[in-house]
């Protein structure tokens, strides 16, 4: 009910702004769709039987209800969904009750979109192994419910903690299995080369790696260029966060402003085996509602074209 009243919230908002103020917003996105040239082109010859899942995370709308950024998705014509946060917190995590992850898939599939990533959070790596194991497979049960075929978790910064985390990670691989729900890792502190390998020690068939240029650059300070991180990825990526960065530490920017160059990335992850599967905006440029979902769609046109 809450989430109703957030979206319908939302849309009197929207109604509700004057005619100045929309002429203004318009002039706004075509100013910053003149600056980012990079963004303009739209692919017209863009195949409809792509093998790329070009999709947005919720968490692309800001602050705002999943609602809202699920119908900002259709209106950028997004077919694939990401869910992260929103204005709750996570959309589903491990705590999530049953029937609430039932709804939120149901919420997407009513609008023609498809899930293809959770990122729901993790379990709490200060916990003992077997309370994390426990946790973890809670999130998977979620994922299952929701209709998500994966899910991503962050990588851990603490050193201290890697050992007992990757073995949570490794006890619920089989898990993940039973349910069809494959279990990722996401650099979120290190690069993609060190979550490798982890990856490649635990060496089970569900456990992979999802790539985010943006951390890498953002946790590096731009030291690390993502093309160059892609080098010791072959074989192991099976989705990526569309994510920018600009210095010195800024990735809430549409993805293409930034000095991740993802026609390069793309490509370089393509020859070592990544190519098909998601690529999800997790970042746009904050605004209006209005120019979040101009963003939205400048950027699904801009991975369209760079992949086609």
């Amino acid at each position: 009910m809450d989430n109703i009243k957030a979206h319908n919230m939302e849309k009197q908002k929207l109604d509700s702004i004057s005619r100045r103020q929309f002429i203004g917003s318009i002039m706004l996105v075509t100013t910053t769709s003149t600056l980012s040239g990079v963004l303009l082109s739209a692919c017209n010859t863009f195949s409809k039987t792509s093998p790329w899942l070009i999709g947005c995370y919720t968490r692309a709308w800001g602050s705002r209800n999943y609602l809202i950024a699920l119908d900002g998705m259709v209106e950028a014509g997004y077919k694939y969904v990401g869910l992260s946060t929103h204005d709750k917190g996570r959309v589903i995590d491990r705590d999530t009750a049953p029937d609430i992850a039932f709804q939120v898939g149901e919420e997407i599939k009513k609008r023609g979109l498809k899930l293809v990533a959770l990122s729901g959070g993790t379990f709490d790596s200060n916990a003992p192994v077997s309370e994390g194991i426990e946790q973890l497979k809670r999130l998977i049960d979620n994922a299952e419910r929701c209709g998500a075929p994966l899910i991503q978790l962050n990588d851990i910064a603490n050193q201290a903690l890697e050992p007992d985390f990757y073995k949570v990670i490794s006890e619920c691989c089989n898990y993940g299995l039973e349910k069809k729900v494959l279990i990722t890792v996401k650099p979120h502190g290190s690069t993609g080369a060190e979550c490798r390998e982890h990856v490649d020690r635990i060496n089970h068939k569900n456990f992979k790696l999802w790539y985010d240029p943006g951390n890498v650059a953002y946790y590096t300070e731009g030291k690390i260029d993502p093309v160059q991180d892609a080098e010791a990825l072959d074989g192991v990526v099976v989705g990526m966060a569309v994510k920018d960065f600009k210095p010195p530490k800024n990735v809430n920017i549409t993805p293409g402003t930034g000095i991740v160059n993802f026609e390069k990335l793309i490509a370089r992850l393509k020859k070592g085996g990544f190519s098909k599967g998601p690529l999800i905006v997790e970042q746009l440029t904050p605004g209006e509602l209005p120019f979040v979902n101009a963003e939205a769609r400048k950027v699904r046109e801009y991975l369209e074209r760079i992949t086609s």
